[in-house]
């Protein structure tokens, strides 16, 4: 199967070719650990998650290496660690935690790495120190800074020329860098701040240079495959590719991949606009992380994406139908089968969910026309395969329907389904028929068997 991919850097769509096929290498650019992530922050993980699935089902298991770091020191966690009164440690191991329950809850499989930038300091100053030596960093008493005068592709990848670059426009406390847009790859120490002894002087790590020392530490470079969001291109991705290839003299990574902005009511999703929701809210809500997770990818991952509660009942409603199918086909005879052909080739073109989703649907009117038991078994197991790539569909289908209602209501159901078998095994139709219609007034079909009556909601 032969993955296409947009490459942010070359703006096509072209053949993913990784360097070794035996050692696929990704990375994404993960949090910054300081305060619980909204659902714009979830989008990034979610799209590169079924990414990684794509990759270990063409390439191996075992030949993949994902890699999704943590920011762990950065202006915003300082202020947090002293408005709080605790260590920086304290912060940024609370929100690692809530970070990994939520997007655990989203499906989202733990990345074979999750480096620290705080664990690979001694990398960064080894870049930071190849940079000055070849002239393209220099020292002054705030810190140390690039210079982007000095790289001549600097804006390659926003497209942008560098006359109209502002990357690290003046800021307070950097009034000797020498360009407005010259960026922080070291800031010099000042009280109350964690900082690290280095040739160039104590300090710490600007926030770009330590995406660049990960890779290089944990991965090697070049990496095949770079992602993040889109409003990561310009600066981070701009400055992690300049100092990065400053310092080697090769490419940061072959093929650079960015998902659109998730929006709510057209506007971005922004802590510092306010208009946010978090992943957690939405499971404190009732919303299943399997419905969050479709939500998130029934757009294409490039493509915007508008964040609303019509968008999560959609989503409801079309997981209800595959587990409804599920449902229906649970005493089918078990198989084992591959995603068909044209499900894995959605997705191979560019990581088209859309497309993968309608084939998925597909996949749904299938179980739910088949008759005999092979036919069945083999439904089933085609939609499961298929299912599991996008990461949904992995829950239980009966506990499904109750998780949707709540359990409250789920029980008050049963109630009503057990007093209807009651009804039906005394041949009191009318009473059936009562019972099966307020059933269905609280959005409940029933679903007789041989093997006794199941429920699910009403597609």
């Amino acid at each position: 199967m032969q993955i296409q991919l947009t490459n942010t850097l070359t703006r096509r769509k072209e053949p993913f070719l990784p360097t070794d096929p035996a050692r696929v290498t990704m990375y994404v650019c993960g949090p910054t650990v300081y305060g619980n992530a909204h659902i714009g922050n979830a989008r990034p993980p979610v799209v590169f998650d079924t990414l990684f699935r794509l990759l270990r089902h063409v390439y191996g298991e075992s030949a993949v290496i994902y890699a999704r770091n943590y920011t762990d020191i950065e202006d915003k966690i300082i202020a947090a660690a002293l408005r709080d009164g605790v260590s920086i440690d304290a912060i940024t191991r609370k929100y690692e935690r809530i970070y990994e329950e939520d997007m655990g809850a989203l499906g989202v499989l733990p990345p074979t790495l999750t480096p620290r930038a705080t664990e690979n300091i001694p990398a960064m100053i080894a870049i930071i120190q190849k940079l000055i030596d070849n002239g393209a960093a220099y020292v002054v008493p705030t810190g140390v800074y690039f210079s982007v005068g000095a790289d001549n592709d600097y804006g390659k990848l926003s497209g942008r020329a560098q006359d109209e670059l502002q990357a690290g426009a003046r800021v307070e406390g950097e009034d000797d860098k020498r360009h407005p847009s010259d960026f922080a790859l070291w800031k010099a120490s000042k009280p109350g701040e964690p900082t690290w002894d280095a040739p160039f002087g104590a300090g710490r790590p600007g926030w770009h240079i330590e995406c660049s020392a990960m890779i290089e530490e944990e991965l090697g470079s070049p990496i095949d495959i770079h992602g993040g969001g889109i409003d990561l291109i310009f600066p981070h991705h701009e400055n992690e590719i300049a100092q990065s290839e400053s310092a080697h003299n090769h490419p940061l990574a072959r093929v650079w991949m960015h998902n659109g902005f998730l929006t709510m009511d057209k506007e971005k999703m922004s802590k510092s606009v306010g208009n946010i929701i978090t992943p957690r809210e939405l499971l404190d809500q009732g919303w299943q992380g399997e419905t969050i997770r479709y939500a998130l990818l029934s757009a294409h991952y490039k493509a915007p994406l508008d964040w609303s509660d019509d968008l999560l009942r959609q989503a409801q409603a079309s997981l209800d139908r595959i587990y409804g199918a599920l449902l229906r086909l649970k005493d089918a005879p078990a198989a084992k089968a591959d995603a068909p052909e044209p499900f894995v080739a959605a997705l191979a073109d560019d990581l088209n969910t859309p497309a993968a989703i309608a084939e998925l649907s597909a996949l749904v009117t299938a179980a739910n026309v088949a008759k005999k038991a092979p036919e069945q078994a083999k439904a089933k197991a085609e939609l499961q395969a298929a299912a599991h790539f996008l990461g949904i569909a992995q829950d239980d289908p009966q506990h499904w329907f109750r998780a949707t209602f709540g359990e409250v209501a789920a029980a008050q159901i049963d109630a009503l389904v057990a007093q209807r078998v009651e009804a039906r095994a005394a041949k009191d139709f009318a009473t059936s028929d009562r019972l099966r219609d307020e059933l269905a007034a609280k959005g409940v079909e029933v679903m007789d068997s041989a093997a006794g009556s199941t429920w699910r909601r009403k597609g």
